[in-house]
């Protein structure tokens, strides 16, 4: 790692020292933390956490949450357990370095009501510029393996909420099915208004049989501007409601 930067999230509210090349949170960690539906006092999971982003946007939206993260790249571990700290979670945070793939990961992880995750979204062998980039960016483990993981952990009921590029949708879809997930929710994130979506939130139930909902969406930008319900989410805090 060539170095680390420290930044704001949420208005200042979130702490993130993160690799200043590389792998660095961007909006989608925020967005994916908006739409885990947790409650105080809810253990939750994040696979793939990298520095901790995601998580700690969750924990500053939801006080009280208990979370296990998962994370590979030694570096990124270590920096997910400052940040933790930094924000004050110290107590209620335990960052696990682990693989997704690696199906003994899943004996130890808990029994949780949410998980979430934000997958890898190239395929192997079209190498992005730096190695903790190509760590967190290439699909080396297949959404059935990150759904698996997830599903040996979230309760019956429980939910599970991807963040994907819209054309993985359809993996997603079929991965989360497979690993016991139902009554899908799909929220498409469009750049602006009338343009194609370039990532969805993809939510479902543990066990869930309910129909599958395409939810209204999310336009990021007016004009040039985050338009106000997206302001409201990566400033404010918001929750990002999947119904």
């Amino acid at each position: 790692m060539t170095g680390v930067t420290e930044d704001r999230l949420l208005g200042g509210r979130v702490l993130l020292r993160q690799p200043r090349e590389g792998l660095r949170a961007g909006h989608d960690a925020v967005l994916l933390a908006a739409a885990v539906p947790a409650a105080s006092g809810d253990q939750v999971l994040e696979l793939g956490c990298g520095s901790g982003a995601a998580f700690l946007c969750l924990a500053a939206r939801v006080p009280g949450i208990v979370v296990t993260a998962v994370e590979r790249e030694p570096e990124l571990v270590a920096l997910a357990r400052e940040n933790a700290a930094l924000n004050g979670l110290a107590d209620r945070v335990t960052v696990i370095e682990g693989d997704i793939a690696d199906p003994r990961l899943r004996r130890v992880l808990p029994r949780v009501a949410h998980g979430f995750a934000n997958p890898p979204f190239w395929p192997s062998g079209s190498p992005p510029p730096v190695a903790l980039r190509r760590a967190a960016t290439h699909a080396e483990a297949p959404l059935g393996a990150w759904a698996d993981c997830l599903a040996a952990a979230v309760q019956h009921r429980g939910s599970a909420t991807l963040i994907l590029p819209a054309a993985r949708l359809s993996d997603g879809l079929r991965a989360m099915g497979d690993a016991g997930f139902g009554s899908p929710a799909l929220m498409p994130l469009w750049p602006r208004a009338g343009m194609p979506a370039k990532r969805v939130i993809l939510a479902a139930r543990r066990g869930g049989k309910g129909p599958d909902r395409v939810l209204a969406g999310l336009a990021l930008h007016d004009g040039t501007a985050h338009g106000p319900a997206t302001a409201a989410i990566l400033r404010d805090g918001a929750a990002l409601e999947l119904g």
